[in-house]
């Protein structure tokens, strides 16, 4: 079984994050295949040469190989190129898994919030994301808000429990 993993590449921080959760995903599941783009020297070696267009299809390969999709919905907006995979993705009737961990989204159930909300649309406790992108995941699997989760619902599809 392959998966892909979607997530910034560029920043410290995400270059780390993205092997965090290959570690994870790879020390839980033996004879999973995991793309991590940042891996990918031949294309993504950032002090070589790789056109967009090189970068398109090599990750689309990729992308369109792989048997469910790991996207994660971190950060002031959703990657682009994560909003990319994601649409290109979601065609083709494979599970997605979009991990979203930002505890903004935590305390829903907080009249206080809700009420600032409606009283001053500025005082917004929450994240937006994308409509269109959250929309496309939801119609082909699920988003979780950890880790833990992330796990469990890999090997659901891992064990054929999930389409």
């Amino acid at each position: 079984m392959k998966t892909y993993l979607a997530n910034g590449l560029f920043s410290e921080a995400d270059r780390m994050y993205n092997a965090y959760l290959a570690r994870l995903l790879r020390n839980e599941f033996k004879d999973l295949q995991i793309f991590v783009p940042q891996e990918a020297e031949e294309i993504n070696d950032k002090n070589s040469f790789a056109d967009s267009q090189m970068i398109a299809k090599w990750d689309s390969e990729k992308l369109l190989e792989s048997d469910f999709l790991i996207a994660v919905l971190d950060g002031v907006e959703i990657d682009s190129g994560v909003s990319a995979e994601i649409g290109m993705f979601s065609m083709t009737g494979k599970p997605i898994i979009g991990l979203y961990t930002d505890v903004r989204q935590h305390g829903r159930d907080n009249s206080k919030k809700i009420e600032a909300l409606i009283e001053d649309g500025t005082e917004n406790q929450f994240m937006y994301r994308n409509l269109f992108t959250i929309g496309r995941v939801k119609l082909s699997g699920v988003i979780v808000d950890n880790t833990d989760s992330l796990l469990h619902w890999s090997k659901r599809i891992i064990e054929g429990g999930v389409r």
